[in-house]
């Protein structure tokens, strides 16, 4: 078998790799040499479900509009083929919606061969390299490509030329309330706000504090700061609990390590495990995960 043909794209070098490639350049292999662009018609062309964009700015896609009116498409869009005189986006579709709007009947566009997978990381890897995504958008999209594609934090990160840390903090993200996740999706909040409120300890605090933000205008650093306290505040308020000898025997002989159980007046609080070395580390790991 050759195995030059099951290798797939490196997608960390973008689009610009994948355009160069004769083996995925239906046009190079058919009717043209690698690089040549065809004239589809918009009626034969679908979007692109893989997209992680879901919001389109109007204004920016009237201001694209009038641009190409006035000089053209200078960047052709890429498709896939599906069919006869079919094909699908797997990049530009702000240059597709614009052509819409201006009334082109038809755009310049690479064909490409690509299954599902292929067209999720091209979407991706296009979005994040050309189109300014929320961290919503890019978080939702590194789940779909750990999860759909089944790829390991390491993998997307050789893909996409980001740091395993810069994928999970993304990530991280979608455990913040629904609320909080709109704001960061609507631009209310940034970034560094919403890291700052997943240092909070429950969903109550985490909306109370992101209220606070959109009502006082509070920048990163003051709600960074704000958070620091309350957490300061909560820990010198715990104090060692001393539940029944049975209650703590019973932890200890489950976990097999030394514990203490430290709660604040409000009833929250936290459990200390104990261990020497990384071989206990990954043990008490399982038994929590319950593995």
């Amino acid at each position: 078998m050759n195995s030059n043909s099951d290798k797939k794209p490196a997608l960390g070098r973008g689009l610009s790799a994948i355009l160069q490639n004769s083996d995925t350049d239906v046009t190079s292999a058919r009717t043209a040499p690698a690089g040549s662009v065809s004239e589809i018609a918009m009626g034969a062309i679908e979007t692109n479900p893989f997209n992680p964009r879901t919001n389109f700015e109007k204004e920016a896609l009237f201001d694209l509009r009038d641009s190409i009116l006035e000089h053209g498409i200078i960047q052709p869009l890429t498709v896939r083929k599906m069919g006869h005189d079919r094909y699908q986006l797997i990049s530009g579709e702000r240059r597709y919606r614009a052509s819409q709007l201006a009334g082109l009947k038809t755009v310049p566009a690479y064909i490409r061969i690509a299954n599902d997978q292929n067209m999720l990381e091209y979407a991706l890897v296009e979005n994040i390299q050309r189109e300014d995504l929320n961290a919503i958008e890019i978080a939702l999209s590194y789940e779909r490509l750990l999860s759909e594609c089944d790829l390991t934090q390491e993998e997307l990160s050789d893909k996409i030329s980001k740091s395993r840390s810069n994928i999970a903090n993304y990530i991280r993200l979608l455990k913040l309330p629904s609320e909080i996740q709109a704001g960061l999706r609507d631009r209310l909040i940034t970034m560094g706000h919403a890291r700052a409120l997943l240092a909070l300890n429950n969903e109550t605090e985490q909306i109370e504090q992101y209220q606070d933000i959109l009502e006082n205008k509070l920048s990163v650093r003051a709600i960074e700061e704000k958070v620091k306290g309350q957490k300061a505040s909560l820990k010198s308020n715990a104090h060692e609990v001393h539940y029944s000898a049975e209650t703590k025997a019973s932890l200890t002989s489950y976990y097999n390590t030394p514990i203490k159980i430290y709660q604040n007046k409000n009833g929250a609080g936290k459990i200390h495990l104990n261990f020497s070395s990384e071989e206990e580390f990954q043990r008490l790991v399982k038994l929590l995960l319950n593995k």
